[in-house]
């Protein structure tokens, strides 16, 4: 358990993607994954769902491709509410970009299906199962990864209903090692810890299953991350201005490097991987 509670509620706004050919990802996203564009100018593009808003793509075509074993995105995970929409996000990806596909799991909690962008971003998009079916142990949640039958999945619960919604439901993260992203994430800022995996480590607020994953599955050791395409800035929403400003305060009684301005809290992990706060 934190020794700090960081919030009752947490919310995490569009994710960033520093991207090298922005009209190339902005159509994987929208005519594949099904995505709308919200937003748009020549270097940025703001993707979402009934406008909710879900990824930000920003044009950086002077930065290099990340290593595949440096600390960064191991995938943005879009959550849909029902399972009609994500077979039908899941079905269009496959169809249209099958090389894309990287898998399928069956967490207990949810159940997912795993791609890469053009890229190399890992993108999950899942269900999640009615919360009063998951089963917690010594206040950790009990999780695996069970095989799903894709197209099996697909046409079980292919469905004309388009009335589901889709947004942003947790971020997961490549790091160096766990113990100092446990002393960060649930010491330092406050997160509860949800679940632990050999090489890995789930946090949240309020009781889910995981807001922000952490592994090292491939990144073991892994340093600090240097100006790269992938990843950009993860913004989580706390409840209140309140909460922020509470965390501002721990975090400079830490001496830990942050800015706070505006109501924001601004401030990266171990590894590089940049986080800001702000309030509802």
């Amino acid at each position: 358990m934190p020794i700090h509670s960081l919030s009752n509620n947490l919310a995490i706004e569009p994710s960033q993607l520093y991207v090298a050919d922005i009209a190339k990802m902005r159509d994987f996203y929208t005519k594949s994954v099904g995505l709308d564009i919200l937003e748009s100018n020549a270097t940025r593009v703001l993707l979402g769902h009934r406008q909710t808003g879900i990824i930000e793509l920003l044009a950086k075509p002077s930065l290099a491709h990340a290593g595949p074993r440096t600390a960064g995105l191991f995938h943005n995970a879009v959550l849909f509410s029902t399972r009609s929409g994500l077979s039908r996000a899941a079905g269009e990806v496959i169809t249209q970009n099958p090389h894309a596909f990287s898998g399928t799991g069956d967490h207990l909690v949810s159940e997912a299906f795993y791609f890469n962008d053009p890229e190399g971003n890992g993108l999950e998009l899942y269900f999640d199962r009615p919360q009063e079916s998951w089963q917690w142990n010594d206040g950790r949640v009990v999780m695996d990864t069970l095989y799903i039958d894709p197209l099996g999945y697909i046409q079980q619960h292919a469905s004309v209903d388009k009335s589901h919604t889709a947004k942003l439901g947790h971020v997961h993260l490549r790091i160096g090692d766990i113990d100092t992203a446990r002393n960060f994430y649930v010491k330092l800022l406050g997160f509860d810890i949800t679940a632990e995996l050999p090489g890995a480590l789930f946090v949240s607020v309020g009781g889910y299953h995981h807001h922000i994953g952490l592994n090292t599955w491939m990144s073991l050791g892994a340093g600090k991350r240097t100006p790269s395409l992938g990843l950009g800035d993860v913004t989580l929403e706390l409840d209140t201005s309140s909460d922020v400003s509470t965390l501002a305060a721990r975090v400079e009684a830490a001496k830990y490097p942050f800015t706070y301005a505006n109501g924001a809290l601004h401030l990266a992990d171990p590894w590089g991987n940049t986080l800001t706060f702000i309030g509802k």
